[in-house]
């Protein structure tokens, strides 16, 4: 296959990287890490064994051209320059594969293509990129392939075993909303809580998150730190709770027993900061929209009562403005 990459930041450095040693034909769509990549390659370090892949780096979507396939890692907070980068690589059978955090993806994928070339994939992995062109892997990797408003189609299939042959667990999912949510069980405590524990318990717990100042930040905690304190423990549960929650009232059919599961997991990863706490600390904006408001509006829509959620947008949404004030 012919790959693109759009967003070459830890996830789709290290799967794009996976693709490329594995022989597929992978294209790295590069603006700063650009020199490095092309001098240099990806360096992936894992507990799996280390390798350097060497995929192809363009500057323009214009040198790459049409693709079978178009692997979009960008963060939600860029997607206002998909219309520019998308349209050279995405021919009339081009599948166009969302890797983004969050809900909405696949909709704004929509507006721009028809919705039957548009997938999901929702990636369970713990990475950093440390430099440029410089992955460390540290657990986990599974993605879950699914079709955007469809069942699976022959395509999926080919697409899930293209990156099972690249030495990476794929699963095809036959409701790609309901595994969005499942994922959100993970995402939304332990993506928010990374930022939001700088503001103290105190202030999450009490749903006052327009009375916090610069005074009252303490520092960021990573997921073990988390699980560590009984108190964040506590909220990292509730607002799993609320997701499974809002997942049910919307049909979804999410197990309460979810929650234990997605615990026990992130036991095994140590001291992992989450990408939101990462772009918080290097003040890049964070991924409100995707990954905490609109799954509140959601909640709200069918009815449930999201507290804990609420309360974590609110927070989050006071410590971006600030930040970038």
């Amino acid at each position: 296959m012919k790959i693109a990459v759009v967003g070459c930041g830890a996830v789709g450095s290290y799967y794009g990287a996976m693709l490329s040693r594995a022989g597929q034909d992978v294209h790295f769509l590069l603006r700063s890490d650009y020199e490095q990549v092309w001098r240099n390659g990806v360096q992936v370090f894992s507990p799996k064994g280390n390798f350097n892949a060497r995929p192809r780096c363009s500057k323009a979507p214009e040198e790459i051209g049409i693709c079978d396939v178009v692997l979009i890692a960008l963060k939600t907070t860029a997607n206002e320059s998909l219309p520019r980068l998308l349209p050279p690589l995405v021919g009339p059978a081009t599948a166009v594969v969302t890797l983004q955090n969050g809900l909405g993806n696949e909709e704004a994928l929509a507006r721009l293509f028809p919705a039957e070339q548009i997938l999901g994939g929702l990636c369970f992995v713990c990475l950093n990129r440390t430099s440029p062109g410089v992955v460390r892997h540290l657990d986990h990797g599974l993605i879950v392939l699914g079709e955007f408003q469809r069942w699976p189609e022959p395509r999926t299939h080919d697409i899930a075993s293209a990156i099972r042959h690249a030495g990476v667990t794929c699963k095809v999912t036959d409701n790609l909303a309901r595994a969005h949510w499942e994922k959100l069980v993970w995402n939304i405590p332990f993506n928010g809580l990374g930022v939001a524990s700088s503001v103290g318990h105190k202030s999450l717990a009490s749903s006052h998150a327009s009375r916090i100042t610069h005074h009252e930040r303490d520092s960021c905690l990573t997921t073990d730190q988390l699980l560590a304190d009984p108190r964040w423990e506590t909220i990292v549960r509730e607002l799993m709770l609320e997701v499974i929650a809002a997942a049910n009232a919307l049909g979804l059919a999410a197990s309460e027993s979810l929650a234990e599961k997605q615990i026990e997991r992130t036991r095994t990863m140590g001291a992992y900061k989450a990408s939101t706490l990462l772009d918080f600390e290097q003040g890049r904006p964070l991924e409100l929209e995707s990954l905490f408001l609109e799954p509140l509006r959601q909640a709200q829509q069918a009815g449930v009562v999201t507290p804990r959620l609420a309360t974590l947008c609110k927070v989050l949404t006071h410590l971006d403005r600030v930040r970038t004030a």
